[in-house]
């Protein structure tokens, strides 16, 4: 899915499954990465060039590929019912969720996605191909084309800051209209610092579910 043009970062990703219910998909953040650049080397580990002085790229990342031919039950410790091997299907329905050495982090089946710089896409897991999937972002709300990216929860904080500057260099200007667009603009300033930092309560309440996982000697 390519990434909108007013594109700032994202609030939550998710999938709407056939009863209508909002599953969360989750980004891979340290499973695997997207290279932003694919120099082709030499033997030597040094990068090729054309005849205008640009890298040679290559067409594929070896990283990619090896993501998107994964098998997600690798990951997420998920058993296959039909070949149970040594374990009974009933025994395994009775003890799910407590086998030993599964991260609670990348244990749920909702799917992956991943955002890829260098092709300016979402990419998401096998899993999710055919479904109805839900985007909610941060928009810059201002940005035509190439324009500089401003997002609107930042907005306020700049006029702010404007009106303040403005103010404190003004002659003849009383010192507690001063005092109050400053301490405007410090509030408005720190509301747009906690919009926009890149903290997901969803992504924070997965990783704590390993909090209270039981460690065996």
């Amino acid at each position: 899915m390519p990434i909108p043009q007013d594109y700032v970062n994202y609030v939550r990703v998710s999938r709407i499954d056939e009863d209508g219910v909002q599953r969360i998909i989750y980004p891979v953040n340290n499973l695997t990465s997207s290279p932003t650049n694919l120099p082709i080397q030499d033997a030597n580990g040094i990068p090729t060039q054309n005849s205008f002085g640009e890298n040679n790229q290559a067409n594929q990342s070896k990283t990619e590929e090896r993501w998107n031919n994964n098998d997600p039950d690798d990951i997420t410790g998920e058993l296959d019912e039909n070949n149970t091997n040594v374990y009974d299907w009933a025994w395994w329905k009775l003890n799910f969720g407590q086998r030993y050495g599964l991260d609670p982090q990348i244990s749920q089946k909702n799917g992956w996605f991943q955002i890829n710089e260098r092709l300016g896409t979402f990419s998401f897991s096998s899993g999710l191909a055919n479904e109805l999937i839900v985007l909610e972002y941060i928009s810059d709300g201002l940005a035509y084309d190439m324009d500089s990216k401003i997002p609107k929860m930042a907005e306020d904080a700049l006029y702010a800051h404007i009106n303040y500057s403005i103010l404190s260099t003004r002659s003849n200007t009383q010192e507690y209209i001063v005092q109050r667009y400053k301490r405007d603009r410090y509030a408005k300033l720190r509301n747009a610092k906690i919009r926009l930092s890149n903290l997901k309560l969803d992504e924070i309440i997965q990783v704590f579910r390993g909090k209270s996982k039981w460690l065996k000697n």
